[in-house]
């Protein structure tokens, strides 16, 4: 449960959506500045930090269990930077408060129990919202007639390398094109919470790997 009076012991709890994001520190540092500031301003000292890839749909986080049980262990406070890096699932939320763990949320430190749910609710609306607008899109593409996939997969095996090379150029095309629809559906966001939109949704990059926030700024820059 979220407490207003602040410990001087601090666990600090990081999430990033994919392993290239962990790799490259993109979203983590930012995180970790966060965290690192709401210590600063509040004295505090930070006795662990737990850092965990996974995206943000899936309540299962070994991590987050991990970090909320030595946060019981030493008495101290789970210090996430903002609100959905939990979870944007209500459930999970309720869970975690009801786990006895005093946690505050730097976006909102002065959030009670009351205003978590709202937001969590928010948050989960939001995210359903954003998966019905996807899946109206992709259902405009597929009457106007559009297909995913690439159907000129027979052709890229094909020995003639011209031929080959210009039937991936044209499903890579095929599949910008579809694909532009589902991104643009988070215009709104940053790069990166769009990335774990994308992934939470179940979408794919043209390699059927995880979306970055690089992945999503380079289909933006083809709008």
């Amino acid at each position: 449960m979220s407490n207003n009076n602040q410990s001087q012991r601090v666990i600090s709890y990081l999430r990033v959506s994919t392993n290239q994001q962990e790799k490259s520190g993109l979203g983590l540092e930012a995180q970790k500045e966060i965290v690192g500031k709401y210590a600063e301003n509040f004295g505090a000292e930070i006795l662990q930090e737990f850092v965990e890839v996974e995206s943000g749909g899936k309540n299962d986080r070994p991590v987050l269990a991990e970090a909320l049980r030595m946060a019981r262990l030493k008495n101290a406070v789970l210090v996430i930077a903002k609100l959905d890096r939990l979870s944007r699932n209500l459930a999970f939320m309720a869970c975690l408060m009801d786990s006895g763990v005093r946690f505050v949320c730097c976006d909102n430190p002065n959030a009670n129990d009351m205003t978590i749910h709202i937001l969590a609710a928010v948050a989960q609306q939001e995210r359903k919202l954003i998966s019905e607008r996807t899946k109206a899109a992709l259902a405009r593409k597929k009457a106007q007639g559009f297909k995913l996939g690439n159907p000129n997969l027979h052709l890229v095996r094909n020995t003639d390398t011209r031929r080959a090379t210009a039937a991936s150029k044209a499903a890579t095309q095929s599949w910008l094109s579809d694909i532009k629809d589902a991104v643009s559906q988070f215009d709104h966001m940053t790069l990166a919470a769009a990335a774990d939109a994308l992934n939470d949704l179940g979408f794919t990059t043209r390699r059927g790997k995880q979306w970055s926030a690089m992945q999503v700024s380079r289909v933006r820059m083809s709008y």
